[in-house]
C-alpha cells in the first residue's frame, strides 16, 4: 500500500495555506572537550552557525520539501528578527504578501547550542502576547478573500498570541462553510477554541493534559481519543504516541506504528507530522493513508539534527530501509535521479556509478557490482536501453528486455538506483550524476573510460575469468 501510496503522491502539487505563529531557529553548532573552571558548565567551542524557519515556518518548509505549493498568513512586527524571517521565506520562495505587520510586536527567535549532536541549551527572545483586534480583523478578512484558493488550511498554533479565540473560531467556521478541512496543531490546555476543526494533532502529554485523564492502555486511549473528537466537534481525533506510532478514531480505533528508527531530535516533529497529513489529504488519501506516509515522513526527520524536513524521494528510500522495497521504487527517471543526486550530496554520500547491458544477469555481474558498492555509500546503475544495445551489438540483442533487465537489477541489494539511458554510451548521465567514483571493468586497463574526467575517482573491477552473457547465449543455443 505504501509504495502505490508514493507513486500516487509522486508530481502531485496541491495548494497548502498555512496560518499560525512565525519563529526563527537559530543553531549555534560546536564541541565540547572541557568544563569551565568558573562554573560545572560545559564550554562549546563553537564552529558555526546557522538561522532556519521555525514554527509555522517550519511547516511551510515541510510542505515546500514534499512539493505543495504553500502560503504562510500570520502577524509579525518592526523588529529586525521580523525583516529576517522575510527574508528566509523569500529564500525558499515563499510570498510574504500574508503577513500582517503590527506595530512594537516582536517574533519569537530561540537560540540552540549543539555539540556533538547533542542540544546543550537553549534561550529564547519572544512576545507572546495575543495580536490586537486591529490585526485579527486583518487576518479573517484577508482569509476571506484567499479561502478558496487553497486544499487544505492548517493551523499551526504554537501559543505566541496569534490564534486567539476568536479568530481561530472564525477561521474554523468560515473554512467549514466552503468546505475546506481544518488541520490544527493545538497548544494550550483548552481545546475548546479548535471546535469543528477536520482533527487536531496533539501528542499524548498534550492530549493527557486537555482532557484531564492519563493514557497507559488501549481502554484510557480510547477513552482519551474519543473524548477529544466530541468536546471539539472533530470530524477524525487523533493523538501522535511517539515510539509507539499514531493513533486516530472516526468510528473505530487504529493505532499504525511508528516507522522511526533512529531519534536524533524530535525538534519539529509536529511540524512534518502536520505538514504531511495536509500534503497527503489534500491529494485526496484517506485518512489512513495520510497517517501512514505521515509516520514515515517524521521518521526520516527525527533521525536528523534540528528543525528538519524530508522530500518524497527521501521518504521513499527511508521507507526501503525499513523494509526491503518493490523493485520500481529504485528505478529512477532522470529528473528523479537529478533530484536525489542533490539530496545526496547534501548529506555527503559518496555516490558511485557503473553502467552496462546486463542482458542475462550471471555471478560476474554480482561480484563486479558488489565490488563497485564497496567503493562508497550509493551505488547508481546506469543501463543501455534496448534501442541502445541494437545499435551497439546487433538486432540479435538484448535478449532481455529493458524493463525486465532494470527491475532485476533493482531488486540486488547493492544497488540503490537504476537509470535507463537511451545513448550509445552513459557520459550525459555521468554529466547529470557528476559520482564520486566511475566503476568500470578490468578490460579497460590502459584505455580512456567515458567520463572519467567527470568522475573524482576511476576504478577498474577484475571480471570472473569464463563468466560472461555471450559465452552463457552460446551454450545456451549449443545445447
Amino acid at each position: 500500500m505504501v509504495l502505490k501510496l508514493m507513486i500516487d503522491l509522486k508530481n502531485k502539487t496541491p495548494k497548502i495555506l498555512v496560518i499560525g505563529d512565525l519563529m526563527i531557529d537559530h543553531y549555534l553548532w560546536g564541541s565540547c572537550s572541557r568544563i569551565s573552571p568558573e562554573a560545572p558548565v560545559q564550554v562549546i567551542n563553537v564552529d558555526s552557525e546557522s538561522t532556519v524557519l521555525g514554527g509555522a515556518g517550519n511547516v511551510i518548509n515541510n510542505l515546500k520539501a514534499l512539493g505543495a505549493e504553500a502560503d504562510i498568513m500570520s502577524v509579525i512586527g518592526e523588529c529586525e528578527a521580523s525583516e529576517e524571517l522575510k527574508g528566509l521565506l523569500k529564500g525558499i520562495k515563499v510570498d510574504t504578501q500574508y503577513l500582517i505587520t503590527q506595530k512594537n510586536r516582536v517574533i519569537t527567535r530561540k537560540s540552540r547550542i549543539i555539540a556533538a549532536h547533542q542540544q546543550v541549551i537553549r534561550y529564547d527572545r519572544e512576545n507572546s502576547d495575543e495580536i490586537n483586534n486591529k490585526s485579527q480583523t486583518a487576518i479573517f478578512e484577508l482569509f476571506k478573500s484567499i479561502l478558496n484558493n487553497y486544499d487544505v488550511i492548517l493551523l499551526s498554533d504554537y501559543g505566541k498570541g496569534l490564534l486567539t479565540f476568536n479568530l481561530t473560531q472564525s477561521l474554523i467556521s468560515i473554512a467549514n462553510k466552503n468546505k475546506k478541512k481544518i488541520l490544527v496543531d493545538p497548544k494550550g490546555l483548552d481545546y475548546s477554541k479548535y471546535n469543528g476543526a477536520y482533527l487536531l494533532t496533539p501528542n499524548k502529554k498534550e492530549a493527557e493534559e486537555a482532557t484531564h485523564s492519563v493514557i497507559n492502555n488501549n481502554m484510557t486511549l480510547t477513552k482519551a481519543i474519543k473524548s477529544l473528537k466530541e468536546q471539539c466537534n472533530l470530524e477524525v481525533s487523533l493523538i501522535t504516541l511517539s515510539a509507539q506510532g499514531v493513533a486516530i478514531f472516526d468510528t473505530e480505533l487504529r493505532v499504525h506504528p511508528t516507522a522511526a528508527k533512529e531519534v536524533f531530535d524530535v525538534t519539529g516533529a509536529g511540524d512534518t507530522i502536520l505538514a504531511s497529513l495536509g500534503f497527503a489529504l489534500s491529494c485526496n488519501k484517506n485518512i489512513d493513508e495520510a497517517v501512514k506516509f505521515a509516520n514515515l515522513a517524521s521518521g526520516v526527520v527525527v533521525g536528523k539534527i534540528g528543525s528538519a524536513t524530508t522530500s518524497l524521494n527521501e521518504i521513499i528510500e527511508y521507507e526501503s530501509s525499513l523494509n526491503k522495497s518493490n523493485s520500481y521504487e529504485h528505478i529512477k527517471t532522470w529528473n528523479e535521479i537529478s533530484s536525489i543526486i542533490n539530496q545526496l550530496k547534501n548529506k555527503d554520500r559518496k555516490i558511485i556509478f557503473t553502467n552496462g547491458c546486463f542482458d542475462i544477469l550471471h555471478i560476474g555481474h554480482i561480484k563486479y557490482l558488489e565490488k563497485a558498492k564497496s567503493f562508497g555509500d550509493v551505488l547508481i546503475l546506469g543501463l543501455n536501453s534496448d534501442h541502445s544495445i541494437r545499435r551497439i551489438k546487433g538486432k540479435n540483442r538484448p535478449i532481455n528486455n529493458q524493463t525486465d533487465r532494470a527491475y532485476i537489477l533493482a531488486s540486488l541489494e547493492v544497488v540503490d538506483y537504476v537509470v535507463i539511458f537511451n545513448e550509445d554510451t552513459p557520459l550525459d548521465l555521468i554529466k547529470l550524476i557528476k559520482p564520486d567514483v566511475l566503476v568500470k571493468g578490468g578490460d579497460y586497463q590502459g584505455k580512456e573510460v567515458i567520463g572519467q574526467e567527470i568522475a573524482k575517482e576511476l576504478k577498474l573491477v577484475k571480471f570472473i575469468p569464463g563468466k560472461s552473457t555471450s559465452k552463457t547465449i552460446k551454450r545456451i543455443q549449443k545445447a
